[in-house]
């Protein structure tokens, strides 16, 4: 029987979406034959660990469903053992398990998990979000993601609404499933978008590379963070094709193999860390499956409070001197498109090393350029993001070291990775009080 790894890291209470998750895990084991194991990745303090626990201890499960809590201790028990023959230990240890948020970080931990259990795909939820609803029942993604995930595109293509891929790709794997989500936008600007647009599109508009139009630029302002925006759930749609990475979210996707070739972005304090495995797919060719299971997206309060606010906007700001780097290397896959695979259709990992490895030789001046827009878009709309743009302006150095050093700690683990991942298959896990 086929196992596969539903996967819910966290640094919040959450106990609602951890039994809305093992409802997901159930249907799952209840609707095809999986062995599911629903991997709880659990950073949040220890009263709140205790309270998600119980309400694993509370929850009904069949006999092909296990629940592994793991708070940062036992990931670390396991880690260390796994870094442990790299050439470089500590620095690896630091880039799986960092002091700081880090979402590429916490799930390559899955991915490196899932492959000790001997896992064919993971699926990602996120704690601050729930399923849509329809006529009582919970709408869930995994339906799609095991429908297809793991065939090849020939075969899948029966059990999809529509094909859009080249027929000449049907014998390459379906490595990736997913949907968008609805709801409120994905990062914390819905209310500069709304009362200042002109410094919403200044500031959005980073994401782009510098020598873009600015009508293609308008068209990224246009979709961005929005996902699917409202859009209700009626019945299923399902596209075979190639991924459109603005099509797809985190928090509804699962991968088949490309994950175990190459990682996601160590990088931490960044908003957008965890995206780089779309790009890769879509720009290899890998074919893919979009479907309308779009998860319902939530701002928690944390986000709310000044410590809270001031954070995420300089976790955004690092997303954006990210890209400085990312659009580089988006464009040289882009360059180098199905040649980044082997006759296997595996990912060529030390070509996408190597790509990541050549960014970091970019010049500085236009992510410094970055750095001067946000301070100034922040300090024009006042109040608490004039505050923002004073902490964007005193640490603009630091950020832009930062954004330069993630990228070359990213080369580093995509170089690392396989070893990683071939050494997790012989580690043994950690006994886990919580684990059922």
């Amino acid at each position: 029987m086929r196992k596969v790894c539903l996967t819910l890291p966290t640094n919040r209470a959450c106990a609602e979406t951890i039994t809305a998750v093992a409802g997901e895990a159930v249907y799952a084991a209840e609707h095809f034959p999986v062995e599911v194991t629903l991997l709880i990745l659990d950073s949040s303090d220890e009263a709140t660990r205790a309270r998600h626990a119980r309400t694993i201890a509370e929850t009904p499960l069949p006999a092909n469903v296990t629940v592994l809590h793991l708070d940062e201790d036992a990931q670390r028990e396991f880690l260390t053992s796994v870094v442990q023959d790299g050439t470089k230990p500590d620095l690896l240890l630091d880039l799986l398990l960092p002091a700081g948020l880090s979402y590429g970080a916490c799930t390559n931990r899955a991915f490196l998990i899932a492959a000790a259990l001997g896992c064919d795909s993971v699926h990602r939820r996120d704690s601050d979000s729930r399923y849509q609803w329809i006529g009582g029942t919970p709408v869930y993604p995994v339906h799609h993601e095991l429908t297809s995930l793991g065939k090849r595109a020939g075969a899948a293509a029966g059990g999809v609404t529509e094909v859009r891929l080249d027929p000449a790709d049907s014998g390459k794997p379906v490595v990736l499933v997913g949907g968008s989500f609805v709801g409120e936008l994905s990062v914390d600007l819905g209310e500069v978008a709304s009362q200042a647009p002109d410094v919403y599109y200044d500031v959005v508009s980073l994401w782009a590379p510098r020598d873009w139009p600015e009508h293609r630029k308008k068209e990224l302002v246009d979709e961005a963070f929005a996902g699917a925006r409202d859009e209700v759930f009626e019945r299923d749609r399902s596209t075979l094709s190639v991924v459109d990475p603005m099509r797809v979210d985190m928090c509804n996707i699962a991968f088949h193999r490309v994950h175990d070739q190459v990682p996601l972005a160590p990088a931490t304090d960044t908003i957008g860390s965890d995206y780089f495995l779309h790009h890769l797919v879509h720009h290899t060719g890998l074919p893919s499956v979009v479907h309308n299971r779009h998860i319902v997206n939530f701002h928690t309060a944390e986000r709310k409070t000044p410590q809270g606010f001031a954070a995420y906007q300089l976790r955004l700001a690092k997303f954006f001197l990210s890209m400085h780097y990312l659009n580089f290397i988006y464009d040289r896959m882009a360059e180098a498109g199905s040649s980044l695979l082997d006759d296997g259709f595996d990912v060529r990992a030390p070509l996408v090393a190597k790509i990541i490895r050549e960014s970091t030789a970019l010049p500085k001046g236009e992510n410094a350029e970055r750095v001067d827009v946000l301070v100034r878009s922040y300090r024009k709309l006042g109040g608490r993001y004039a505050d923002v743009a004073a902490l964007v302006a005193e640490r603009g150095p630091r950020l832009l070291a930062e954004a330069e050093q993630d990228i070359a700690d990213f080369a580093t683990l995509t170089e690392e990775w396989e070893t990683l991942v071939l050494r997790s298959r012989a580690v043994p896990l950690p006994q886990v009080r919580s684990a059922r």
